[in-house]
């Protein structure tokens, strides 16, 4: 993750798609600007499921069995669907740089958290 998050840093310096640190107004318009930039790349993950569902109903209903429907439909959309995941993990990834945050320590961190958490009838939390 480290190197991940070490490409990102020099890939959005040559792109020049960095978060503006300049000052307090045009990290927040940048912020902002990236944040709504990130919850329209999760739309497009949603489409993609979308997409697969669609597909499923339309070849359950040319008589296909649900289970092999879903699975032909999860390989016609996985392409597109990683894409629009690598979309998502690349804005989020300029958040912890902005931010100096380690994504590799903060990710561990929160799993190593969600697994000690309990929901109230007692079972293990989901993220």
């Amino acid at each position: 993750m480290k190197e991940l998050q070490s490409f990102m840093r020099e890939y959005q310096k040559e792109m020049g798609w960095e978060i503006s640190n300049e000052n307090y107004a045009r990290s927040r318009d940048s912020l902002l600007n990236n944040y709504m930039l990130l919850t329209t790349e999760v739309a497009e993950v949603a489409e993609e499921l979308r997409k697969a569902f669609n597909l499923v109903r339309e070849y359950a209903e040319e008589g296909m069995d649900e289970d092999l429907a879903f699975q032909l439909a999860s390989d016609q959309v996985k392409e597109d669907l990683g894409k629009e995941l690598a979309d998502c993990l690349a804005y989020l990834i300029k958040f912890y740089n902005f931010f100096g945050i380690d994504l590799e320590e903060s990710f561990y961190g929160k799993m190593e958290e969600v697994r000690k958490r309990k929901n109230r009838d007692g079972s293990l939390a989901e993220i």
